[in-house]
C-alpha cells in the first residue's frame, strides 16, 4: 500500500496541541467536535502541521458542514464568551 492509499488518520488521544482560542492543551478529538458535533473553525489552521486535517475533515464532513464551519462568517469571541456565560447561568451544555 502506497502513502497515497493509506487512510489518513488524525493523530490519538495521547498527542495533543496548545488551543489558542481556550489556552490550553487539547486532542484532536475535541477539536473535531467542539463545536456541537462540527469541528471548530480553527481546527485546519491549529492542526496542519501534525496531519492532512483538510483532507481528513473534507472526507468526515457533508458539504454543508464543510461551508458552515470553514466558510461562514464567524463568531466574534465576546458573543462566544456571553452565550456560554449565559448557557452556564441556565445550566445548559
Amino acid at each position: 500500500m502506497t502513502d497515497q492509499t493509506k487512510p489518513i488518520k488524525p493523530p490519538d488521544e495521547g498527542f495533543s496541541i496548545h488551543c489558542p482560542k481556550l489556552g490550553h492543551q487539547l486532542p484532536f478529538s475535541y477539536c473535531r467536535s467542539e463545536n456541537m458535533g462540527v469541528p471548530c473553525f480553527k481546527t485546519l489552521d491549529c492542526w496542519f502541521r501534525y496531519f492532512p486535517v483538510e483532507i481528513y475533515l473534507r472526507g468526515e464532513l457533508t458539504a454543508e458542514e464543510w461551508s458552515n464551519t470553514f466558510e461562514g462568517p464567524r463568531v466574534s469571541k465576546v458573543v462566544t464568551l456571553t452565550e456560554l456565560i449565559n448557557q452556564a447561568k441556565t445550566g445548559k451544555k
